[in-house]
């Protein structure tokens, strides 16, 4: 059974505007309990145990709420990593990758769980991704505009590829940024260059595994929401209600 889970988190979440100018987007209330709680609780709930918080922007203030978080009167165990003081600020690396460049020697030979500090995911869900095997996980969901996303393309229970925001209809199975990785993931990193965007990505090191035939895709059962955008402050709090 796999135990580790590498949060990344450390973003300040330029899409929130004003609400995360000068906090970090995964503290931002929601019926008066940050995000990042609801998040820690279905992980905690799902059987994890270690848990990795790779931080960056305001650093201060998550650890500030770490000190009063508790799971039903357990205080779990939390690693706090700072990406930018491992690789020098986002100016001069940054990218969905980058937490995984930090935590190679926290994770060493296990395999882990990998997601997003401001999606959600549910504990079934948690749970279903929890696949203690050789091979590399991509969790995808079925989305009724998978052009805002990147598109999982398959052969057979195999990922084929990750066609980011695709002009043309190609499928509506998305990536949700969950993921399961064996150690190997490690070997490809180095191996990436930066995108068009300027930044390190996930994606181009799960292409490096896919074409290994490493990566299988598994389809999430329950549910998944990016909590990304001020009208997402709405949308989830209906959806926890």
């Amino acid at each position: 059974m796999i135990t580790k889970v590498v949060i990344s988190a450390a973003g300040q979440g330029t899409r929130m505007l004003e609400l995360s100018k000068n906090m970090s987007k995964h503290l931002i209330e929601v019926n008066n309990k940050p995000f990042l709680a609801y998040l820690l609780d279905n992980i905690l709930k799902a059987g994890y145990t270690e848990i990795i918080l790779v931080v960056g922007f305001r650093e201060d203030m998550i650890r500030e709420f770490l000190k009063t978080y508790t799971f039903s009167g357990v205080i779990p165990n939390i690693t706090i990593i700072n990406q930018f003081e491992i690789l020098g600020p986002k100016e001069k690396e940054y990218g969905t990758a980058c937490p995984l460049k930090c935590v190679k020697d926290f994770v060493k030979q296990s395999n882990f769980i990998s997601l997003v500090g401001d999606n959600f995911y549910s504990t079934e869900d948690l749970k279903l991704i929890n696949i203690d095997d050789e091979y590399n996980y991509v969790a995808g969901i079925e989305n009724d505009h998978p052009e805002k996303f990147g598109v999982l393309i398959k052969e057979g229970e195999f990922l084929k590829e990750i066609v980011e925001k695709p002009t043309e209809f190609m499928g509506n199975l998305i990536n949700t940024s969950l993921y399961k990785f064996t150690p190997e993931v490690f070997e490809k990193l180095p191996l990436i260059g930066k995108s068009k965007r300027g930044e390190y990505e996930i994606t181009d090191v799960i292409s490096l595994l896919a074409k290994d035939k490493k990566v299988k895709v598994k389809i999430l059962k329950d549910n998944w929401m990016d909590f990304g955008k001020p009208e997402d402050l709405e949308k989830f709090s209906d959806f926890i209600k």
